[in-house]
């Protein structure tokens, strides 16, 4: 026993005892067999919380850290593989950037993890923030998340750097001396981030909202970081920087709770008062009696003579503020008013205009 022992001690490749190789060997194999129990370990522990607990945060956890973890494992079984192996630096020359490239993967699956975990997370407030009446929350979650995510990634290449070797103290010592000169340069980025908070903060308008300025109108597709996205009713894309958006005076049309119908209707001169009576109670009565006219308000009124008719003021809401259902509405009243003044025998008036013609 003692014999075979020494024999595979004494037998070497590439300079690395056989003894080595098998406990390479047996560490990969190990690492294998270990990342299939972790798998099936995550897959025990999220069908056992999702059976005891009501949130579903600690699955997203799980399901957040299954894949990193299992990359994890590998990257910690070759780099002890390596470690074990010790080949020398006349064969292999790179164990220390190999030792680096580890520390570096280990970040960067780090990262990924974190990465995962937002966008779970994402996706849980998202789920949260739609059951709520505030439009608020639905587009802060997307905020944050991106945010969240930048600040990750900017701050897994500092220390990945750092880690490699790189000096990052003099960058971020830098950072102070330089701050002013970057606030110059990016002023206007800053402007618009601080203009797409104070938008989500005093939410002049939401996503799907139909808006209207002095410059622009259509329906609002995306808040970002720098600018807001409008689809224009051209089927155009008008993207809008924030730090103007923020300042500029914004007609929410979506934000009314009912759609306005003014309008005249004028009628000839040979129209007798008891005629202009009757056909102001009948349109009077046609409104109240509509389904899709709102009854808080309206105004029916015989208001000026002007050239060529008698003049009736038509003010009234539609119930919805779906467009295609208020012009159903306002073509449907419409109609009804043709209805009742041809049942009347009254006519609309058109401009005309007559001339007497004197004889000597």
């Amino acid at each position: 026993m003692q014999a075979g022992w020494q024999y595979i001690q004494d037998w070497m490749l590439l300079d690395i005892p056989a003894s080595r190789w098998l406990a390479a060997m047996l560490i990969l194999f190990i690492t294998i067999v270990c990342r299939r129990w972790l798998i099936k370990l995550f897959h025990h522990l999220a069908q056992t919380l999702a059976a005891r607990t009501e949130t579903p945060l600690d699955n997203m956890l799980l399901e957040a850290a299954e894949k990193p973890a299992g990359w994890l494992l590998y990257t910690l079984g070759v780099l002890a593989t390596l470690h074990v192996l010790n080949p020398p630096p006349t064969i292999f020359p790179l164990m220390p950037l190999m030792d680096h490239l580890g520390r570096a993967l280990t970040l960067i699956i780090s990262t990924w993890f974190f990465w995962r975990l937002i966008d779970g997370l994402a996706a849980y407030f998202r789920a949260r923030a739609a059951e709520t009446e505030s439009s608020l929350d639905d587009q802060l979650v997307p905020f944050i998340a991106k945010t969240l995510k930048i600040f990750t990634a900017i701050t897994a290449v500092l220390v990945i750097a750092q880690n490699m070797g790189y000096s990052i103290s003099g960058l971020i010592a830098s950072l102070g001396i330089g701050g002013i000169a970057v606030a110059m340069a990016a002023r206007d980025t800053i402007a618009n981030v601080f203009g797409s908070v104070m938008i989500l903060i005093d939410r002049p308008f939401s996503i799907g909202d139909w808006i209207k300025t002095s410059e622009f109108e259509g329906v609002v597709e995306e808040i970002g970081f720098r600018s807001t996205r409008i689809r224009t009713f051209a089927q155009t894309l008008v993207n809008v920087p924030n730090s103007l958006l923020a300042n500029m005076v914004i007609d929410n049309i979506d934000a009314r709770a009912k759609r306005r119908i003014k309008m005249r209707i004028g009628l000839t001169y040979s129209t007798t008062p008891t005629q202009m009576q009757q056909a102001i109670s009948g349109i009077e009565a046609l409104l109240d009696a509509h389904p899709g006219v709102d009854k808080h308000f309206k105004l029916v009124k015989f208001d000026e003579f002007e050239d060529s008719s008698l003049s009736i003021f038509l003010y009234y809401f539609s119930a919805s503020t779906d467009w295609s259902e208020y012009l159903q509405v306002r073509q449907e009243v419409n109609m009804q008013i043709m209805q009742l003044l041809e049942s009347m025998h009254l006519d609309f008036a058109f401009p005309t205009r007559t001339v007497h013609l004197e004889k000597d």
